[in-house]
């Protein structure tokens, strides 16, 4: 049997966030979250991820938590891997997360460092005994979000070294400033203890990223029909019919990353009848009716999916 590796790595490609559901008072609405998940799947998506910032997940009570990840894992039912983002200040509660999580299915965990709020961080002995613990309660893969939400720089050479001291430790989403240079240093450093460098901030760096080396890549849900060929042919060495599939969805990208953040993807599947409403959860504010109009409008002009899966 094979050692997993970059050059062998268990998942790679296109592992978008799925975006949580409300109703416009708030509640779950699970039967706009299946087809929610239907519509990622049949639109290219190598795999999902769940619960992540993208999916609001900072709006989710515990039980709903738990809620969602049964639902969507049994939904999904083996069709595509799911990561399962389990992150919380506390190595207990997120050791405790991620094992339910594993025993219902998870392909995989995510979890940024421990952090809570503006200030409250712990130093690099904290962080890598929170994912040693993390590691040492399950037996899938973990991956790191090296995210700035978090406010706790992490370097190369300290991903590097818990990737080859920390068994489950794999897999590194790098978000941070100057993403595909510290994806090459961390390739470098961590050599085959680093099974899956990826991208990920909406792909506003993919390909930058993948000429670093990056074998996956963590996006918003709304438009896998557009990214997923990009992935295709540059892991194909069709490195020209990349940078054209790049430069044709990276308008929409933009937009996402830089104007409508989170609720992009809602409200493109709110738009094309996938979903029956895109509002947030309270306090979490609408999108602004221009920034909308705009992404509608580039979506349309690229005929994405998400506008027409549904009609």
């Amino acid at each position: 049997m094979s050692i997993p590796n970059k050059s062998n790595p268990r998942y790679q490609g296109l592992f978008p966030v799925v975006p949580t559901t409300f109703t416009e008072s708030g509640e779950l609405d699970l039967a706009s979250q299946k087809r929610c998940v239907d519509f990622m799947i049949d639109a290219g998506s190598n795999g999902l991820c769940i619960l992540a910032n993208f999916s609001e997940q900072f709006l989710l009570a515990d039980d709903e938590r738990e809620v969602l990840t049964k639902t969507i894992l049994e939904h999904v039912a083996g069709r595509v891997p799911v990561i399962v983002t389990t992150t919380h200040f506390s190595s207990k509660v997120s050791a405790e997360r991620s094992r339910r999580a594993q025993d219902m299915g998870a392909a995989m965990l995510m979890l940024m460092p421990p952090y809570h709020g503006a200030t409250f961080r712990v130093g690099e002995p904290q962080i890598q005994a929170f994912y040693q613990r993390v590691s040492d309660a399950v037996d899938i893969p973990i991956m790191v979000q090296d995210a700035p939400a978090a406010g706790t720089p992490m370097s190369a050479a300290f991903l590097a070294k818990m990737a080859t001291e920390i068994e489950h430790l794999a897999y590194f989403k790098i978000e941070t400033a100057g993403a595909a240079n510290k994806i090459r240093e961390l390739i470098r450093l961590g050599g085959d203890a680093i099974e899956g460098p990826w991208d990920g901030e909406e792909a506003i760096t993919l390909f930058p990223d993948l000429e670093a080396g990056a074998t996956g890549s963590m996006t918003g849900g709304g438009f896998p029909d557009g990214i997923r060929p990009i992935l295709d042919a540059y892991r194909e060495g069709r490195r020209d019919d990349a940078i054209k599939g790049y430069e044709k969805w990276l308008p929409l990208i933009n937009i996402e990353n830089r104007q409508c953040g989170p609720l992009a993807a809602k409200s493109l599947m709110a738009e094309g009848g996938i979903i029956a409403c895109e509002a947030p959860r309270h306090p979490f504010p609408p999108m602004n009716p221009a920034s909308r109009a705009l992404l509608i409008e580039t979506a349309g002009r690229l005929d994405a999916l998400a506008l027409r899966w549904a009609r």
